[in-house]
Protein backbone atom coordinates (compact mmCIF):
# COMPACT_ATOMS: atom_id res chain seq x y z
CA UNK A 1 0.00 0.00 0.00
CA UNK A 2 1.36 3.41 -0.97
CA UNK A 3 0.57 6.34 1.28
CA UNK A 4 0.61 9.88 -0.08
CA UNK A 5 0.55 12.49 2.66
CA UNK A 6 -0.42 16.13 2.18
CA UNK A 7 -0.27 18.62 5.02
CA UNK A 8 -3.67 19.30 6.57
CA UNK A 9 -5.01 22.30 4.61
CA UNK A 10 -7.47 23.20 7.38
CA UNK A 11 -4.60 24.22 9.65
CA UNK A 12 -2.34 27.16 8.78
CA UNK A 13 1.40 26.55 8.65
CA UNK A 14 2.04 28.54 11.82
CA UNK A 15 0.10 25.93 13.81
CA UNK A 16 2.55 23.24 12.74
CA UNK A 17 5.58 25.46 13.42
CA UNK A 18 4.28 26.50 16.84
CA UNK A 19 3.54 22.92 17.84
CA UNK A 20 6.98 21.75 16.65
CA UNK A 21 8.79 24.55 18.50
CA UNK A 22 6.79 23.79 21.66
CA UNK A 23 7.91 20.16 21.46
CA UNK A 24 11.52 21.22 20.81
CA UNK A 25 11.60 23.46 23.89
CA UNK A 26 10.19 20.70 26.10
CA UNK A 27 12.63 18.11 24.68
CA UNK A 28 15.51 20.51 25.34
CA UNK A 29 14.70 20.42 29.05
CA UNK A 30 15.06 16.64 29.18
CA UNK A 31 18.84 16.52 29.94
CA UNK A 32 18.39 18.55 33.13
CA UNK A 33 15.52 16.34 34.29
CA UNK A 34 17.42 13.15 33.43
CA UNK A 35 20.41 14.42 35.42
CA UNK A 36 18.18 15.10 38.43
CA UNK A 37 16.74 11.58 38.15
CA UNK A 38 20.08 9.85 37.50
CA UNK A 39 19.68 7.65 40.59
CA UNK A 40 16.59 5.94 39.10
CA UNK A 41 17.14 2.80 36.94
CA UNK A 42 16.51 3.68 33.26
CA UNK A 43 13.50 1.41 32.64
CA UNK A 44 11.90 2.42 35.93
CA UNK A 45 12.40 6.06 34.96
CA UNK A 46 10.93 5.28 31.54
CA UNK A 47 7.82 3.74 33.12
CA UNK A 48 7.34 6.72 35.47
CA UNK A 49 7.74 9.19 32.62
CA UNK A 50 5.32 7.34 30.33
CA UNK A 51 2.61 6.97 32.97
CA UNK A 52 2.92 10.68 33.77
CA UNK A 53 2.79 11.46 30.06
CA UNK A 54 -0.36 9.36 29.65
CA UNK A 55 -2.11 11.26 32.45
CA UNK A 56 -1.19 14.70 31.14
CA UNK A 57 -2.19 13.77 27.57
CA UNK A 58 -5.60 12.42 28.62
CA UNK A 59 -7.55 15.75 28.46
CA UNK A 60 -6.28 16.41 24.94
CA UNK A 61 -7.21 12.86 23.96
CA UNK A 62 -10.76 13.20 25.28
CA UNK A 63 -11.24 16.54 23.55
CA UNK A 64 -10.02 15.19 20.22
CA UNK A 65 -12.19 12.09 20.52
CA UNK A 66 -15.20 14.27 21.21
CA UNK A 67 -14.56 16.33 18.10
CA UNK A 68 -14.19 13.16 16.02
CA UNK A 69 -17.69 12.03 17.02
CA UNK A 70 -19.05 15.15 15.32
CA UNK A 71 -17.46 14.17 12.02
CA UNK A 72 -19.64 12.28 9.60
CA UNK A 73 -16.78 10.48 7.87
CA UNK A 74 -14.76 7.91 9.79
CA UNK A 75 -11.55 6.46 8.37
CA UNK A 76 -11.58 2.63 8.60
CA UNK A 77 -8.28 1.11 9.67
CA UNK A 78 -6.87 -1.94 7.93
CA UNK A 79 -5.35 -4.73 10.01
CA UNK A 80 -1.90 -3.58 8.94
CA UNK A 81 -2.45 -0.09 10.31
CA UNK A 82 -4.01 -1.42 13.53
CA UNK A 83 -0.90 -3.50 14.14
CA UNK A 84 1.33 -0.54 13.29
CA UNK A 85 -0.48 1.89 15.58
CA UNK A 86 -1.28 -0.33 18.57
CA UNK A 87 1.73 -2.65 18.34
CA UNK A 88 4.61 -0.90 16.59
CA UNK A 89 4.19 2.61 18.02
CA UNK A 90 4.32 1.57 21.71
CA UNK A 91 7.39 -0.53 20.90
CA UNK A 92 9.05 2.44 19.20
CA UNK A 93 8.21 4.73 22.12
CA UNK A 94 9.76 2.25 24.55
CA UNK A 95 12.81 1.80 22.32
CA UNK A 96 13.31 5.54 21.90
CA UNK A 97 13.02 6.55 25.55
CA UNK A 98 14.36 3.42 27.20
CA UNK A 99 17.22 3.13 24.71
CA UNK A 100 18.25 6.77 25.19
CA UNK A 101 18.12 6.67 29.00
CA UNK A 102 20.04 3.39 29.09
CA UNK A 103 22.60 4.53 26.51
CA UNK A 104 23.31 7.79 28.35
CA UNK A 105 24.07 5.75 31.45
CA UNK A 106 26.55 3.52 29.59
CA UNK A 107 28.38 6.09 27.43
CA UNK A 108 29.49 9.74 27.66
CA UNK A 109 26.37 11.89 27.60
CA UNK A 110 27.52 14.25 24.83
CA UNK A 111 28.51 11.48 22.44
CA UNK A 112 25.39 9.38 23.11
CA UNK A 113 23.20 12.46 22.66
CA UNK A 114 24.91 13.31 19.36
CA UNK A 115 24.13 9.84 18.03
CA UNK A 116 20.50 10.11 19.16
CA UNK A 117 20.15 13.53 17.51
CA UNK A 118 20.72 11.96 14.11
CA UNK A 119 17.05 10.90 14.13
CA UNK A 120 15.75 14.03 12.28
CA UNK A 121 18.05 13.18 9.35
CA UNK A 122 16.66 9.65 9.30
CA UNK A 123 13.08 10.94 9.52
CA UNK A 124 13.44 13.44 6.68
CA UNK A 125 15.17 10.93 4.39
CA UNK A 126 12.64 8.16 5.16
CA UNK A 127 9.70 10.53 4.74
CA UNK A 128 10.82 11.98 1.43
CA UNK A 129 11.77 8.60 -0.02
CA UNK A 130 8.61 6.74 0.99
CA UNK A 131 6.22 9.55 0.07
CA UNK A 132 7.91 10.81 -3.11
CA UNK A 133 10.35 8.00 -4.06
CA UNK A 134 13.17 10.54 -4.20
CA UNK A 135 15.25 12.68 -1.83
CA UNK A 136 15.43 16.29 -3.08
CA UNK A 137 18.80 18.03 -2.89
CA UNK A 138 17.53 20.87 -0.62
CA UNK A 139 16.39 18.27 1.93
CA UNK A 140 19.79 16.57 1.99
CA UNK A 141 21.73 19.83 2.13
CA UNK A 142 19.52 21.34 4.81
CA UNK A 143 19.65 18.20 6.92
CA UNK A 144 23.45 18.03 6.73
CA UNK A 145 23.87 21.74 7.54
CA UNK A 146 21.51 21.53 10.51
CA UNK A 147 23.09 18.32 11.76
CA UNK A 148 26.52 19.92 11.56
CA UNK A 149 25.21 22.44 14.10
CA UNK A 150 24.40 19.61 16.49
CA UNK A 151 27.79 18.04 15.75
CA UNK A 152 29.65 21.29 16.50
CA UNK A 153 27.77 21.70 19.76
CA UNK A 154 27.96 18.13 21.04
CA UNK A 155 31.16 16.79 19.45
CA UNK A 156 33.50 15.30 22.07
CA UNK A 157 37.02 16.60 22.41
CA UNK A 158 38.68 13.28 23.18
CA UNK A 159 38.36 11.62 19.78
CA UNK A 160 37.51 7.96 19.66
CA UNK A 161 39.53 6.98 22.77
CA UNK A 162 37.70 4.29 24.69
CA UNK A 163 35.22 3.67 21.87
CA UNK A 164 34.99 -0.06 22.48
CA UNK A 165 34.31 0.55 26.15
CA UNK A 166 31.17 2.52 25.31
CA UNK A 167 30.11 0.57 22.23
CA UNK A 168 26.92 -0.80 23.80
CA UNK A 169 25.88 2.66 24.95
CA UNK A 170 26.46 4.06 21.46
CA UNK A 171 24.45 1.20 19.96
CA UNK A 172 21.53 1.93 22.29
CA UNK A 173 21.68 5.63 21.41
CA UNK A 174 21.60 4.73 17.71
CA UNK A 175 18.64 2.42 18.35
CA UNK A 176 16.85 5.32 20.07
CA UNK A 177 17.48 7.53 17.03
CA UNK A 178 16.06 4.89 14.69
CA UNK A 179 13.00 4.50 16.92
CA UNK A 180 12.33 8.25 16.98
CA UNK A 181 12.65 8.47 13.19
CA UNK A 182 10.31 5.51 12.57
CA UNK A 183 7.85 6.73 15.22
CA UNK A 184 7.65 10.14 13.52
CA UNK A 185 7.14 8.55 10.11
CA UNK A 186 4.37 6.19 11.28
CA UNK A 187 2.58 9.11 13.01
CA UNK A 188 2.83 11.15 9.82
CA UNK A 189 1.76 8.36 7.48
CA UNK A 190 -1.08 6.95 9.60
CA UNK A 191 -4.53 7.48 8.03
CA UNK A 192 -5.86 8.71 11.40
CA UNK A 193 -4.45 11.10 14.00
CA UNK A 194 -2.43 9.38 16.72
CA UNK A 195 -2.91 12.08 19.38
CA UNK A 196 -6.39 10.87 20.52
CA UNK A 197 -4.99 7.45 21.44
CA UNK A 198 -1.64 8.71 22.76
CA UNK A 199 -2.40 7.92 26.46
CA UNK A 200 -3.13 4.31 25.60
CA UNK A 201 0.10 4.04 23.61
CA UNK A 202 2.03 5.52 26.54
CA UNK A 203 0.52 2.99 28.94
CA UNK A 204 1.36 0.08 26.64
CA UNK A 205 4.94 1.32 26.40
CA UNK A 206 5.05 1.82 30.19
CA UNK A 207 3.96 -1.80 30.67
CA UNK A 208 6.84 -2.89 28.46
CA UNK A 209 9.25 -0.70 30.47
CA UNK A 210 8.00 -2.19 33.76
CA UNK A 211 8.53 -5.71 32.42
CA UNK A 212 12.03 -4.77 31.23
CA UNK A 213 12.76 -3.24 34.64
CA UNK A 214 11.79 -6.50 36.35
CA UNK A 215 13.81 -8.61 33.91
CA UNK A 216 16.93 -6.49 34.48
CA UNK A 217 16.70 -7.17 38.23
CA UNK A 218 16.23 -3.57 39.33
CA UNK A 219 14.87 -3.02 42.84
CA UNK A 220 11.11 -2.56 42.84
CA UNK A 221 9.67 0.64 44.29
CA UNK A 222 9.17 4.30 43.55
CA UNK A 223 12.04 6.78 43.97
CA UNK A 224 11.63 9.61 46.42
CA UNK A 225 12.34 13.31 46.61
CA UNK A 226 13.71 15.24 43.68
CA UNK A 227 14.28 12.09 41.60
CA UNK A 228 10.55 11.30 41.62
CA UNK A 229 9.62 14.90 40.81
CA UNK A 230 12.11 14.93 37.93
CA UNK A 231 10.76 11.63 36.60
CA UNK A 232 7.20 12.93 36.66
CA UNK A 233 8.33 16.19 35.05
CA UNK A 234 10.05 14.18 32.32
CA UNK A 235 6.73 12.54 31.51
CA UNK A 236 4.61 15.68 31.73
CA UNK A 237 6.88 17.74 29.50
CA UNK A 238 9.41 16.09 27.15
CA UNK A 239 7.61 12.74 26.86
CA UNK A 240 4.03 13.90 27.36
CA UNK A 241 2.90 17.23 26.01
CA UNK A 242 5.87 17.34 23.63
CA UNK A 243 4.86 14.12 21.88
CA UNK A 244 1.25 15.29 21.52
CA UNK A 245 2.48 18.58 20.05
CA UNK A 246 4.86 16.69 17.74
CA UNK A 247 1.97 14.61 16.40
CA UNK A 248 0.05 17.82 15.62
CA UNK A 249 3.10 19.30 13.89
CA UNK A 250 3.68 16.20 11.78
CA UNK A 251 0.09 16.02 10.59
CA UNK A 252 -0.32 19.71 9.74
CA UNK A 253 3.02 20.72 8.26
CA UNK A 254 5.68 19.70 5.71
CA UNK A 255 8.02 16.94 6.88
CA UNK A 256 11.19 18.76 5.78
CA UNK A 257 10.45 21.87 7.84
CA UNK A 258 9.10 20.07 10.90
CA UNK A 259 11.95 17.58 10.96
CA UNK A 260 14.57 20.30 10.59
CA UNK A 261 13.21 22.22 13.58
CA UNK A 262 14.15 19.24 15.76
CA UNK A 263 17.80 20.24 15.36
CA UNK A 264 17.06 23.08 17.76
CA UNK A 265 16.91 20.53 20.60
CA UNK A 266 20.68 20.25 21.24
CA UNK A 267 21.13 24.02 20.92
CA UNK A 268 18.42 24.83 23.45
CA UNK A 269 19.51 21.97 25.70
CA UNK A 270 23.01 23.45 25.84
CA UNK A 271 21.56 26.90 26.56
CA UNK A 272 19.48 25.49 29.42
CA UNK A 273 22.55 23.75 30.85
CA UNK A 274 24.49 27.03 30.69
CA UNK A 275 21.68 28.94 32.40
CA UNK A 276 21.49 26.28 35.11
CA UNK A 277 25.23 26.57 35.69
CA UNK A 278 25.92 22.97 34.66
CA UNK A 279 27.98 23.92 31.58
CA UNK A 280 30.13 26.91 30.65
CA UNK A 281 29.27 28.95 27.52
CA UNK A 282 31.68 28.98 24.56
CA UNK A 283 31.78 29.79 20.85
CA UNK A 284 30.01 26.56 19.85
CA UNK A 285 26.57 27.66 21.03
CA UNK A 286 26.02 30.64 18.66
CA UNK A 287 27.71 28.72 15.82
CA UNK A 288 25.43 25.73 16.30
CA UNK A 289 22.36 27.97 16.55
CA UNK A 290 23.23 29.67 13.23
CA UNK A 291 23.77 26.34 11.48
CA UNK A 292 20.45 25.01 12.77
CA UNK A 293 18.57 28.07 11.51
CA UNK A 294 20.27 27.96 8.10
CA UNK A 295 19.73 24.23 7.76
CA UNK A 296 16.05 24.51 8.65
CA UNK A 297 15.59 27.25 6.06
CA UNK A 298 17.35 25.27 3.32
CA UNK A 299 15.46 22.04 4.05
CA UNK A 300 12.09 23.81 4.10
CA UNK A 301 12.80 25.58 0.78
CA UNK A 302 11.19 22.68 -1.09
CA UNK A 303 8.36 22.79 -3.58
CA UNK A 304 5.64 20.18 -3.04
CA UNK A 305 6.06 17.07 -5.10
CA UNK A 306 3.67 16.70 -7.98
Amino acid sequence: MTVQLIANPSRPLYVSITAALFAVVLWAGAPLLVDLASSVPPFQLTAIALISGAIVALPTSLRKRGSRKLQSVQVPLSLRWKLAIYGLLPTLILGAIGGYLTGVGMAPTAEAALITYTWPIMFIVISQWLFHRRIPLPVLCGALIAFSGAAVLLSPGTGTEGFSQYLLGYALALMAACCWALYSWVCQAAPVAVAPIMPGLFLLAALGAAIADILTGAAFGLPSGIALVAGIGLGVGPYGLAMVAWDVALRSGPAALVGSLAYGVPVLAAAFLVIAGVAAPDWRLPTAALLVVVGSFVASNLRPAS
